[in-house]
């Protein structure tokens, strides 16, 4: 390699370098204008948030229905995204029948979700898609047990509420593997 190469080489691998090294040391300067978007949450606002419930049932919140209840609610605020009875529309799942050994699946709340806590939670944090987190507790249960009560697992006059919600025994709470139980013994 002729010596001019050699020297122009050298020299672009000391600019990279230093360019990395310069680069790498203002990283971690915060910048001079910032970009402000929002505010920082309040704790109580981080608590209107924080409505998990676990598989167990935990953070449950007060209230109760039944199908016969979440009908009406379902009828009135349900029914247009996913069909009269839950069979779906067009963007919107299927909440009745479904089968996981079809090909392809259909995974609905009565075939393949494993705990009925998961249906509450995610209608109280998510439903419906234009105002979520606007369901009373109440109406959640109802619309909880309606739903439930279209897959057969729950009679209509079944009162649903923090605690006979856990005790639910979905068709296919076998379906998964708990790893909670898996690390908590290691």
């Amino acid at each position: 390699m002729c010596m001019r190469k050699r020297s122009f080489l050298v020299l672009i691998a000391a600019s990279l370098t230093a360019a990395t090294l310069a680069a790498g040391s203002n990283a971690a300067e915060p910048p001079a204008n910032p970009v402000a978007l929002g505010s920082p949450l309040t704790e109580a606002q981080l608590r209107d948030w924080d409505l998990i419930v676990g598989p167990d049932g935990k953070n449950l919140p007060e209230g109760s229905g039944t199908a016969a209840q979440g009908q009406a609610v379902y009828q009135q605020k349900c029914a247009a995204c996913h069909g009269a009875s839950g069979e779906g529309a067009a963007g919107s799942p299927a909440l009745t029948g479904g089968s996981v050994s079809a090909t392809p699946p259909l995974l609905t709340v009565g075939s393949y979700w494993p705990h009925a806590s998961t249906l509450f939670d995610y209608v109280r944090r998510a439903m419906p898609p234009t105002a979520p987190k606007s369901l009373t507790n109440t109406e959640v249960y109802q619309l909880t047990a309606y739903v439930l009560h279209l897959h057969g697992i729950l009679a209509a006059d079944f009162v649903l509420d923090k605690n006979s919600l856990p005790a639910v025994q979905m068709p296919n709470r076998e379906g998964f593997i708990d790893v909670s139980a898996n690390v908590s013994a290691n």
